[in-house]
């Protein structure tokens, strides 16, 4: 019989525990999950016309570019909703800004109208357009930094027709319902909940959360008598494909061996911290991380880091065994050098085959973030209590 690979618990479930192998409220257990990976969608991007803009600082540089080469990079770009009295009362922005072009102002020759290619920021807490007040004489143009850009007098987007296709939905498969959507498919209800579908490993552990949705429809399974496929429509972000083979090398436990997460990409490195970092209390036979004293010196292989999450995996490794975690971003590797994550300051780090990570690290050109440089990170830990040899 095949070990199920998810759990599907109630969307409010509480919260696993350290003392609790899983979620209380499991609604089924499921031996598998068709067409639950897709690769994130890429952000949309829209064009805009700023109208009537006097330009200066960054946004002058890069208009001079835009006219010899088509086009240049701005990176974030912030309008500053001004007020009939000129005071800012309002912020919108852009991200991954590019200027297209500019031409004469019809209204006013002295002033040009720019065009730009950007992506409203993900998740973002602000209005799907930029409000103007009454009267109002427009728009302050700032960088990210709040650099003085200019002005614009108004803004209009150009709409983008282009269909996006739609991911399928999710299919469950030789699940065993229980709980309250056993009693609801017994009793035949069309609505049958929002629930969480959970990855588990070989002893039936949380891995990690894979998905959120609504249970929109099910069959009986072709996997066995009494068990049911059930289909979920997605709300949150799916799992990349890069999380497939991720979560494999976590089936059987924590990993036993280090730098399996080497062949990873990007995508897959980043799934692979998030999972370490969800499983960090794991251990055999102690499944938390023990505290040590200060003063030990660590190893770092270094012969994988090829970008920024290579780091933070090679580091986690370093510290806490294969499959271990010591940050996943700049912040959080600040937290775990403060304690509480293995290693106590000051410590010593032995950094093997350095010059991979020298070569590598920071130098891919971005309009907005930049990962950090080799010597960057050098100076971090450094400053933190950690003496750095460099091998």
């Amino acid at each position: 019989m095949q070990l199920p690979r998810y759990a599907l618990v109630a969307y409010d479930a509480a919260e696993l525990t350290d003392d609790e192998p899983a979620y209380d409220e499991v609604w089924a257990l499921c031996a598998d999950a068709d067409d639950l990976f897709a690769n994130p969608r890429p952000r949309a991007r829209d064009r805009y016309e700023l109208l009537g803009c006097a330009v200066e600082g960054a946004l002058r540089t890069a208009l001079d570019q835009a006219r010899s080469e088509g086009s240049a990079p701005l990176g974030t770009l912030v309008l500053e909703a001004l007020d009939k009295n000129g005071h800012r009362v309002g912020e919108w922005y852009l991200e991954d800004v590019r200027l297209l072009g500019d031409r004469l102002c019809a209204r006013d020759l002295s002033l040009r109208d720019l065009t730009v290619e950007a992506s409203e920021p993900p998740d973002a807490q602000q209005a799907d357009y930029p409000g103007r007040p009454a009267l109002s004489p427009g728009y302050l143009l700032l960088g990210a930094e709040d650099q003085p850009w200019g002005r614009c007098k108004d803004l209009a987007r150009v709409a983008d027709d282009s269909s996006t296709s739609e991911e399928p939905p999710i299919r469950l498969t030789g699940c065993s319902p229980r709980g309250a959507l056993r009693e609801a498919l017994d009793r035949g209800e069309e609505d049958l909940g929002h629930a969480r579908l959970l990855r588990l490993d070989a002893f039936g552990w949380t891995l990690t959360s894979a998905v959120e949705g609504e249970i929109t429809a099910w069959i009986p399974s072709a996997r066995g008598r009494g068990l049911v496929d059930l289909t979920l429509e997605p709300w949150s972000d799916q799992p990349p494909f890069a999380a497939r083979d991720v979560w494999d090398h976590w089936w059987d436990g924590r990993p036993a061996r280090t730098n399996l997460w080497a062949p990873c990409s990007a995508e897959g490195r980043d799934v692979w911290l998030t999972t370490a970092l969800e499983n960090r209390h794991r251990r055999t036979p102690h499944r938390r991380t023990p505290y040590r004293p200060p003063g030990p010196t660590y190893h770092l292989d270094g012969r994988h880091i090829t970008d920024e999450k290579g780091f933070y995996c090679a580091i986690g490794e370093a510290v806490n065994g294969p499959g271990g975690y010591f940050g996943g971003n700049w912040g959080a590797l600040t937290d775990c050098l403060r304690g509480g994550f293995g290693a106590t300051r000051p410590f010593t780090l032995i950094w093997h085959d350095a010059e991979v990570a020298r070569t590598c690290l920071g130098v891919t050109p971005r309009t907005d973030y930049r990962p950090a440089t080799f010597e960057e990170f050098l100076s971090h830990l450094e400053a933190r209590g950690v003496r750095v040899v460099i091998d």
